[in-house]
């Protein structure tokens, strides 16, 4: 119940914050652009609360972009081997995901998959199909800062030797059924689960 309050809460807080971001890039009006900037302030304040961050963290968060505030695409790259997912220890916190990161500009989605695999494992993949386009407010996430799109994609393995990386302590693949402690902020047992049922079927599931 009180998780269901803060992820409620901090939708509100999101969408008071895109609002007001929005109202400062399109208003002339100086009375209004006061009001939108306290309207972003409650927002930070309010998700500071929810996400147990510093305020100032979360103001840098929500006042390094300018214009119509849109969800975050991040893309995950599923690589099977033998039955078993590839995962990754984050230097961050430890814990493992899936291989992947935000969308680049001027890269393809499936460009970015078969990137993040190369540079967080050393390994050389093919972009196959994708396989689902996931929503963080869903699949048990944590409270976020910001609100995602999770594009994933099965990529076929062809080459390469596990490695480090500048992000990553350590590659391998993980049966299922035991897996590594997991970096929810990134991946979750309900994503993973999403994941192993797609890959049981043809047709792209977004939820």
């Amino acid at each position: 119940m009180l998780q269901k309050l803060e992820n409620d809460i901090l939708k509100i807080a999101r969408r008071i914050q895109a609002l007001a971001q929005s109202g400062l890039h399109f208003t002339e009006n100086v009375f209004d652009r006061e009001r939108y900037k306290e309207l972003r302030d409650l927002s930070v304040q309010l998700t500071s609360a929810v996400c147990d961050t510093e305020p100032e963290k979360i103001r840098g968060l929500f006042t390094n972009e300018t214009g119509f505030q849109t969800p975050k695409v991040d893309i995950r790259s599923v690589v099977i081997k033998e039955g078993k997912i590839l995962m990754a220890r984050e230097k961050i916190d430890g814990k493992y995901a899936i291989p992947g990161g935000f969308a680049d500009i001027n890269y393809s989605p499936s460009k970015v998959a078969v990137k993040e695999v190369l540079e967080e494992t050393g390994l050389n993949v093919r972009f196959n199909r994708v396989l689902a386009i996931a929503d963080t407010d869903r699949h048990e996430f944590p409270p976020l800062p910001y609100h995602y799109y999770k594009l994933v994609m099965l990529c076929d393995l062809i080459d390469g030797e596990l490695s480090d990386s500048i992000e990553t302590t350590d590659a391998g693949f993980f049966d299922f059924d035991n897996l590594p402690e997991l970096s929810v902020e990134r991946n979750t047992l309900e994503f993973i689960k999403l994941i192993r049922r797609q890959l049981a079927c043809t047709e792209t599931w977004s939820d």
